[in-house]
């Protein structure tokens, strides 16, 4: 799979987003083990902060098809002036189903602005194999 169709499905999830309070829009894709791309959007809730990221969004739509494994995960937001890289949260969400060198493409409106290793972004992390 290459890059260009994940960080495509990224980006177009970000038009999807659901932002009528922080207008503030990310979109998420994730590969998964077989091959297929599931993609998320944040969606806000006028109980703020109630309200689902992006990267969750695409988590439970790639756990509803039945898959648990996270190959690598594109993630557009912002303006493209800043990185849009995930919150803290959902870098643990993303650990959850991801290994330590699963790719992480961070992304603006225009395309990929810099990729990392969940490990990068989450360091000496705490994960399902810590409960085992």
């Amino acid at each position: 799979m290459a890059d260009e169709a994940l960080i495509k499905a990224a980006i177009t999830a970000m038009g999807r987003a659901y932002a009528p309070y922080s207008k503030f829009p990310v979109g998420a894709a994730i590969l998964d083990q077989d091959g297929a791309i599931h993609v998320g959007a944040n969606i806000e809730n006028a109980a703020y902060p109630v309200g689902n990221c992006a990267e969750a969004s695409a988590i439970a739509a790639m756990i509803m098809s039945g898959q648990k494994r996270i190959m690598k995960i594109a993630v557009a937001g912002g303006d493209g002036d800043l990185l849009c890289t995930p919150c803290g949260a959902c870098r643990q969400r993303i650990r959850e189903f991801a290994a330590a060198d699963t790719p992480v493409l961070i992304c603006g409106p225009d395309g990929l602005q810099q990729g990392f290793t969940l490990a990068e972004l989450l360091p000496a992390s705490f994960g399902p194999e810590n409960l085992g």
